[in-house]
């Protein structure tokens, strides 16, 4: 049966958090469709890892925290990926994993040992960068993850769900803001049912 490694981000719990939301119905419709599967899980919120330092980078896979982190995301048939946008790019605590899990001569190098696997990353944010917006260009989290998983981990199929104008509730921004925030939570919802059932559907 399949394998999803389930990456959670968000400084906000389940309810609060857009992207804990988007992230649990990309997972419901994962269970749903592969019941008897694994999930693999962590919160790197709730439970932040350590920062990487000189002898555990020297360590390389010789440090058990490196070396199961890498063995997680080698076990993934699908991985999904919370990061939302905090000042400009992704939360500390999901640098802390990508730092961690690129033990060299495993996850990267010549022979990247999870090259091909399939990454959706949910990518929420306060404001709005596409294009033609005042802050078009100010995304630094796609770009960044695309060149990052290609270019390292030898995995091009990353795709992005992005609910946007998130802190529009919070900020009681006008009417039209926060029904543009609706709709885009609205897709982002659908879009990880679509993603979830047509990845879940390769390991039938």
């Amino acid at each position: 049966m399949p394998t999803l490694l389930h990456l959670d981000s968000s400084i906000w719990p389940s309810g609060t958090s857009t992207s804990r939301d988007v992230m649990a119905t990309f997972r419901g419709e994962w269970e749903a469709q592969h019941p008897h599967g694994t999930v693999i899980y962590r919160d790197l919120a709730g439970e932040p890892l350590p920062h990487l330092t000189g002898d555990v980078f020297t360590a390389g896979n010789e440090d058990p925290l490196r070396a199961t982190l890498a063995s997680e995301l080698e076990q993934a048939d699908v991985v999904l990926i919370a990061a939302p946008m905090y000042n400009l790019t992704v939360p500390s605590t999901l640098k802390a994993w990508i730092d961690q899990v690129m033990v060299p001569g495993r996850i990267i190098g010549e022979q990247p040992s999870a090259a091909g696997t399939p990454v959706v990353v949910v990518t929420s944010r306060g404001s709005s960068y596409r294009p033609g917006t005042p802050r078009d260009g100010w995304d630094f989290v796609v770009p960044y993850l695309t060149t990052l998983f290609a270019g390292y981990f030898g995995i091009t199929e990353v795709e992005f769900i992005v609910p946007e104008l998130t802190s529009a509730p919070k900020r009681a921004s006008r009417p039209e803001h926060i029904r543009l925030y609706e709709a885009s939570r609205g897709r982002a919802h659908e879009d990880a049912v679509t993603k979830a059932k047509r990845l879940a559907a390769r390991f039938t």
